[in-house]
């Protein structure tokens, strides 16, 4: 049975309003942007190589600042923390990864033959060749410091955090569901229109179990953990399927 791994939300803090909550999504996404817009056409190539490290400090500082406003702090939306030397914090980040990793072994296979499905149902003959891209365990650790904690932040913690407490939750699959599960998960898909990808509009579904996560546990570090799992799956299908026509 999975256990709630970090202190709820106090019940006397007066939830962020929706427009605060759609105003933060447009800094950190208009700042992405403009970041990413500057580093196309800047000569060094410097910023456009730390476009990641960019968006993750956005990430995190734009809502920093409206927690500690509201004279909260990054637990109360989901970080579960006591203190680096509180050993509460380290087994609540120790059953908090080993959750996301146990779902995500039950998940992430299932997307990846559906991937594959999906692929040879559109005309491809996919050969797989199972292939681990160079620099994995650098790239892993990006995933989860620069990629997946810091979105797991603002996403599941500021955003689902702040408009779950605006009403009661309907129980599915043993996780409170609130208010606003749905479009913090569709705002997460659309920030990655950032790329002008159209296809990035899929993340919306992965989005739908890091948030179904964070409800289940209480805390970020499973989704985060699931997060990171899930991109790195992503480059090690991409090295290791061959489509053939």
């Amino acid at each position: 049975m999975m256990r709630r791994i970090a202190p709820d939300s106090p019940a006397w803090a007066p939830p962020p309003t929706t427009k605060e909550l759609l105003l933060s999504w447009c800094l950190v996404v208009g700042g992405i942007a403009a970041a990413s817009a500057v580093g196309a056409v800047e000569p060094t190539g410097l910023l456009r190589a730390n476009l990641a490290g960019v968006a993750a400090l956005l990430f995190i500082l734009v809502p920093d600042r409206k927690i500690r406003l509201r004279g909260e702090g990054w637990q109360d939306y989901a970080l579960p923390w006591w203190g680096a030397g509180d050993r509460r914090t380290w087994q609540a980040w120790g059953r908090g990864a080993a959750t996301g990793l146990a779902v995500s072994l039950v998940v992430l296979p299932v997307f990846a033959a559906a991937l594959v499905g999906g692929a040879r149902l559109a005309g491809f003959e996919v050969r797989f060749v199972p292939r681990v891209p160079p620099g994995f365990v650098l790239a892993a650790l990006v995933q989860f410091l620069a990629v997946a904690l810091p979105e797991e932040l603002f996403y599941r913690g500021w955003m689902q955090t702040a408009w779950a407490r605006k009403g009661p939750a309907r129980t599915v699959l043993g996780a409170p569901i609130g208010p606003g599960f749905l479009a913090t998960q569709a705002l997460f898909a659309a920030g990655h229109l950032v790329s002008l990808q159209p296809w990035r509009l899929a993340t919306f579904f992965p989005a739908l179990l890091f948030g179904w996560l964070r409800a289940r546990t209480g805390g970020v570090v499973a989704p985060a953990v699931a997060h990171t799992l899930s991109n790195l799956l992503v480059l090690f299908l991409e090295a290791s399927l061959v489509g053939l026509r």
